[in-house]
């Protein structure tokens, strides 16, 4: 088996998903997480976008590998595609319902996603 391929576990749902990744993030000092629910929007791409940034390219790298490694081990599910590793500037993780964006801060502005999806329903969270 792939181990790059989704595999579903009947146990978690979308919303705990997305309590894991949040939890991923926060683990590493991810700063300014949103979670964007992009349900009520015609033709996004996803469910739920949820974007955060890093201080350096090494904490970017960092809190994409802590959500890759926790999602692998507590939920059984992986990336259907990953992006952007090789310079950390915008890692983009996509778990189907869920596109996850971690952001090196000058990037992040740069893009503005909020700003793009700004329709979406905003959640923001606690920086630890």
């Amino acid at each position: 088996m792939n181990l790059e391929t989704k595999v579903d576990d009947p146990n978690i749902g979308i919303e705990e998903l997305n309590d894991l990744i949040i939890d991923s993030i926060q683990d590493i000092k991810g700063k300014q997480i949103v979670k964007l629910d992009l349900r009520e929007l015609d033709e996004a791409p996803a469910d739920f976008f949820i974007i955060c940034e890093g201080e350096s390219n090494t904490q970017v790298k960092a809190i994409s590998d802590n959500i890759h490694r926790r999602l692998k081990q507590e939920a059984a599910t992986f990336p259907s595609h990953v992006e952007g590793e090789k310079n950390a500037l915008w890692i983009c993780l996509d778990y189907f319902n869920t596109v996850v964006h971690i952001f090196y801060k000058e990037t992040r502005s740069f893009y503005e996603l909020e700003a793009l999806w700004s329709d979406a329903k905003l959640t923001e969270y606690d920086t630890l």
